[in-house]
């Protein structure tokens, strides 16, 4: 039996330093708990994640992180990550930069080795100044390893001269000319996290770690947070229909003594209307606009929208129809400045996110990647 898997691990590392992922399933299939325990028992152990990882193999390292997450975080014997050995070899489309921004393991990056090397150092060493720019907003700039030097340092010993902008109009032809294909997972990983991503960081929906545990938990806390801010916006709305004071029932002009109101405009005075309206406004749309970032992409949410729209419309309809009439010039001009301000912040609280999700799904659809990184695939751990 020991001998048995100890041959199934063997193939698998075989099956990482070639690349090779349908070995990589056909274990899978005649042992299920292949990548369970075993790599987990031992707390430094080369994975075959590192093996990919050392011989660029960015397709075979990608499948294995969907599949155990976890992986990307072991250490071999000499104290290196994944992430290490991608950037020792100069295989930058396996630097799991994107995974490790995307899951929340930043602190991956300043890891050091057995020289005391963060990536960021040897992302210097190999004169990777790409990859240096990437790290540089995430990373410990003034980290030093065991010769008391930082990455900087390092860089400027060995740095050659270079054409910085011919290399920089290269590598924006090259963009234009590959606008639309289908990519990798690793090249899309490659790329900054778009806002939905970044907004589903925060929230925890994250498709690269949905186990069952953290996945209940994410939806537990998005629906929390939906719940508080739909009571948010329902108890705004409302106070707009119903005001402090109510409405008068008459419509009244007297000319003797310059007072007027009509029948359906609230009580209170102009101005204490105008700040009732202004502090209203702000909880009703900043409870709108978390509702809508929440709700987008999930089943029916363009009905949802356009229901927004009509919502707030009502609402507009109603601060229009309701509001005190105003006896000065400011008060004119703050009328005409709250008139023109409904409608542009509707449309930025409707329209913005919108956008964001339909460039992400466009580029979601462009990505080609076998093992289905956006559905939510369980870890085997």
């Amino acid at each position: 039996m020991a001998a048995q898997n100890r041959d199934v691990y063997e193939r698998l590392d075989n099956a990482a330093e070639v690349g090779d992922i349908e070995t990589l399933y056909q274990l899978i299939a005649e042992d299920p708990n292949v990548l369970r325990g075993h790599y987990d028992k031992v707390p430094f152990r080369e994975t075959p994640l590192h093996i990919a990882a050392r011989n660029g193999q960015s397709h075979f390292a990608m499948e294995l992180m969907t599949l155990k997450p976890s992986l990307a975080l072991k250490l071999n014997t000499s104290g290196l990550s994944p992430m290490h050995l991608a950037l020792q070899n100069n295989h930058i489309r396996t630097v799991l930069l994107g995974w490790v921004k995307r899951v929340n393991r930043e602190e991956i990056l300043d890891w050091k080795d057995e020289d005391g090397n963060t990536v960021f150092h040897i992302a210097a060493l190999t004169n990777q100044t790409e990859v240096m720019k990437l790290l540089r907003g995430t990373v410990k700039v003034n980290a030093k390893n065991l010769d008391g030097k930082t990455a900087m340092d390092i860089l400027q010993a060995h740095q050659s001269p270079r054409f910085p902008e011919a290399s920089r109009l290269l590598r924006r032809a090259k963009e234009i000319l590959h606008f639309g294909r289908t990519m990798s997972l690793a090249v899309f990983l490659s790329e900054k996290p778009s806002p939905i991503e970044k907004q589903n960081k925060l929230l925890g929906l994250n498709p690269l770690i949905q186990t069952r545990h953290r996945s209940s938990s994410s939806n537990d806390s998005r629906s929390a947070v939906l719940v508080v801010a739909i009571l948010v916006v329902t108890a705004t709305y409302q106070a707009g229909l119903s005001p402090p004071g109510g409405f008068w029932q008459e419509t009244v002009y007297d000319d003797d003594v310059h007072f007027r109101h009509d029948a359906g405009q609230m009580t209170m005075s102009f101005n204490n209307a105008l700040f009732f309206f202004f502090l209203n406004g702000i909880a009703f749309f900043s409870s709108l606009y978390v509702t809508m970032k929440l709700i987008i992409g999930l089943p029916m949410w363009m009905v949802l929208y356009g229901s927004t729209m009509a919502l707030g419309s009502a609402n507009y309809t109603s601060f229009i129809y309701t509001l005190p009439d105003s006896t000065s010039p400011l008060g004119g001009i703050a009328v005409s400045l709250l008139l023109l301000a409904y409608p542009v912040i509707t449309a930025l609280i409707i329209f913005p996110p919108i956008v964001a999700f339909f460039v992400n799904k466009s580029r979601r659809h462009n990505v080609d990647f076998s093992a289905r990184y956006f559905s939510s695939s369980q870890e085997l751990s």
